[in-house]
C-alpha cells in the first residue's frame, strides 16, 4: 500500500484518508496521481518578470478536505506500507 503525505500549513496529513482528495493538474486521487507520473507544475521561466517570483516556482495543487492548497513538491512524502 502506498501512502501520500503532504505538509499542509505545518501539519503532515495522509492525503489518502480523504476520499474526495484530488491533486495535480488533472485533479486525480493521490493514488492515481502517484501511479501516473506524479505530475507537478514546473514552469520553464521564459518570462523575465517571473524569474524572482513565486509564480515561477514548481508546485502541486491539492484539494484536501474542501480546501485548495498550492504546495512545494518538497512538502510531499511517499510511504510504502
Amino acid at each position: 500500500m502506498t501512502s501520500i503525505y503532504a505538509n499542509l500549513i505545518g501539519e503532515w496529513v495522509r492525503l489518502n484518508d480523504d476520499p474526495d482528495c484530488k491533486m495535480g493538474t488533472h485533479m486525480t486521487s493521490p493514488d492515481i496521481w502517484w501511479e501516473e507520473n506524479a505530475e507537478i507544475y514546473n514552469p520553464v521561466v521564459s518570462n523575465k518578470d517571473l524569474e524572482d517570483s513565486m509564480y515561477g516556482l514548481p508546485y502541486v495543487h491539492i484539494h484536501y478536505r474542501s480546501k485548495d492548497y498550492r504546495i512545494s513538491p518538497f512538502d510531499i512524502q511517499i510511504v510504502y506500507d
